[in-house]
């Protein structure tokens, strides 16, 4: 999947899905894209080289998805126990999709429902 197509997708999860480009101020981070839902990251990508897209993941799925797909490695810059990197040169659409959507709920379950909360007086 190309970088274009994968922006596309990731914007089509939602009217909720937001992005930027929030380390312009770091060195080798200007070129970082997030995308966003509930004000919490669901995946990002360094736009120069498009090499590696970091998701977030069930650490249960972790280690099975490594051992199944060899495009699947380590996240960048972000912890390995929650997240995943996957080369998207490599795996297929399908595969990308999927675990992108999958990030995308993860996140947006768990933010969606923290916003529901009422607040504590």
């Amino acid at each position: 999947m190309n970088i274009e197509d994968y922006r596309d997708f990731c914007l089509s999860l939602g009217g909720d899905v937001e992005e930027k480009f929030p380390f312009v101020k770091f060195k080798h981070g200007e070129s970082v894209l997030v995308f966003y839902v509930c004000g919490h990251m669901f995946a990002f990508f360094d736009c120069d080289s498009f090499s590696v897209v970091s998701l977030k993941c069930q650490p249960e799925r972790i280690p099975t998805l490594r051992e199944q797909h060899s495009c699947i490695g380590l996240p960048y810059n972000e912890s390995p126990r929650h997240w995943i990197g996957i080369d998207p040169q490599l795996a297929s659409g399908t595969l990308l999709r999927d675990l992108t959507r999958n990030s995308y709920q993860i996140v947006k379950t768990k933010y969606a429902k923290a916003s529901r909360r009422p607040s504590r007086q």
